[in-house]
């Protein structure tokens, strides 16, 4: 190459800038489909994205990109520690997609726009015959991808490891066995005691006044408004438009119940809180932005649950309650809410599942993506099995496809491989907040509404690396030991004995 290193270093912040600019053209796009299109405009966002994603190909593929990369690997040498990495990063992902036909890359691009699309209509018309021809190819999709990519390794395997960087399935099944193990006697002994009245959460919440709560939540939690933005859509996701400097948070509002966008804010805003925290010099490179998906989870369940459900952020919370709902909250009071917000039972709907009951949701999703994958069952036995694992594991009947199978959007999106990390997440939050808790008054700061020192905390130890480090390398760092679940069983005995008295 005619380059010499310092060139080549230059020409690699102007290959990420370029590729920063693809994404947030193609994040805007996404965005607008979530929230604000019109219903009959997915052909043209899947028009406009199948030029785009194939122009990224292009360029991601290039004699000139390879050159470029292969140059800075062999002279890595003279690279520091952030370069190292983004030649890393670029190779693995241009490896990747070099293995995958360009034109099934750009058809599986054109086939997310158009499943999302159905999957809204089709969760609203509670019909999953709807959407399962398109689920099928995205299933399909990822198994051709995953032989194409790594023909050696188990094609679920395959797909977890691009949320969570070296995940197997003999982790999460020891995983979930020991949640499974815990959780189930937990509820059993919760079912034999008193329940808690949760009726303060529900009445009529008019959309305006949740939305004006919502900002205010947003800047209580300690989100910059300037560089995070709030819409509504069906199913709430976070997304980076471009870089951490544009962040935007979605939630959905039920005027029957609060407590659901509450903690939807909360929950989309912890993973901006930590997309925003990113190293200023991150920005327009691919180290911007959290390392894995089961680590960014820890920061959104971090502030859904540990902050957002706890007895000090109850007690703190409720004067601005009584502010923004004045009729619905009058003879209410704070450790009313602290319970109602976690009681814990049997339930439909994921987003909506308290603390106890979360895990088995989550890890009926990855026993079904697993069987799918392995082709043990058909995607068009999803609704079925769907019903049946529901029935037993915990304990209640699947009423309909939209309050079932069709609730989640990730599969949609092509997230296959996604769902583990919700509940590493939650178990990854346990053990930071251990840690935290040695420097940190954590309760005294929730207690005052001063998330600041919570908030460097996590910055410090896990915002401001971005993709820096593993997740592994992240929790090594963080924690000087390795990952243990028990802390996060040790937490919820502990929630339940304050609320339940058991």
């Amino acid at each position: 190459m005619s380059l010499t290193v310092s060139q080549a270093k230059d020409e690699l912040y102007a290959l990420q800038k370029k590729l920063s600019a693809y994404e947030h053209a193609m994040g805007v796009i996404y965005y607008d489909g979530s929230t604000t299109a019109p219903k009959g405009t997915a052909e043209n966002r899947a028009q406009s994205l199948s030029v785009l994603s194939e122009e990224v190909y292009k360029y991601s593929t290039s004699e000139n990109t390879v050159e470029l990369l292969e140059f800075l690997d062999s002279n890595k040498d003279e690279l520091n520690e952030k370069e190292k990495r983004m030649v890393y990063l670029l190779l693995k992902d241009l490896r990747e997609m070099k293995k995958i036909p360009m034109e099934e890359y750009i058809e599986y691009e054109q086939l997310l726009v158009l499943a999302d699309d159905v999957w809204h209509k089709a969760k609203e018309e509670s019909n999953f015959e709807l959407f399962c021809p398109y689920l099928e190819k995205i299933f399909e999709f990822n198994k051709k991808f995953a032989k194409y990519v790594e023909p050696e390794k188990d094609p679920y395997e395959y797909c977890l490891s691009k949320y969570e960087e070296g995940l197997t399935k003999a982790t999460l099944d020891e995983f979930f066995k020991k949640l499974r193990d815990s959780i189930v006697p937990l509820l059993k002994r919760i079912s034999e005691v008193e329940q808690v009245d949760d009726s303060i959460r529900h009445g009529f919440f008019a959309e305006k006044d949740q939305e004006a709560f919502s900002y205010f939540l947003m800047e209580a939690i300690g989100l910059d408004l300037d560089h995070v933005g709030l819409s509504t859509t069906e199913h709430p996701f976070t997304t980076s438009l471009g870089s951490h400097l544009d962040e935007r948070i979605t939630t959905h509002y039920f005027e029957d119940d609060f407590a659901c966008s509450m903690y939807s804010v909360i929950h989309e805003g912890g993973h901006a809180l930590y997309d925003t925290g990113s190293a200023r010099d991150l920005a327009f490179t691919v180290l911007d932005g959290g390392t894995s998906m089961s680590i960014h989870e820890s920061q959104s369940r971090f502030y859904e649950n540990i902050i957002g459900r706890s007895k000090p952020f109850c007690e703190y919370i409720f004067p601005y309650l009584c502010k923004f709902f004045p009729e619905q909250m009058k003879g209410r009071t704070a450790e009313e809410l602290y319970k109602a917000v976690n009681k814990a039972e049997p339930s439909l709907i994921r987003t909506e599942a308290d603390e106890v009951t979360y895990s088995l949701h989550v890890m009926i999703r990855y026993e079904l993506e697993k069987r799918v994958m392995a082709g043990e069952i058909e995607v068009k036995d999803l609704p079925k099995e769907w019903n049946r694992m529901y029935k037993e594991y915990l304990g209640i009947d699947v009423p309909d496809d939209k309050h079932g199978v069709l609730q989640d959007s990730h599969w949609s999106g092509g997230l296959v491989g996604y769902f583990p990390s919700y509940a590493l997440g939650n178990a990854y939050g346990a053990q930071f907040l251990d840690k935290m808790k040695k420097t940190v008054d954590v309760d005294k700061c929730v207690a005052e509404g001063n998330l600041k020192p919570i908030n460097d905390w996590n910055r410090e130890n896990i915002w401001v690396h971005g993709s820096l480090y593993t997740p592994q390398q992240i929790l090594d760092r963080v924690l000087g030991e390795k990952f243990n679940a028990d802390y996060y069983i040790e937490y919820l005995n502990n929630k339940c004995k304050d609320v339940y008295g058991l």
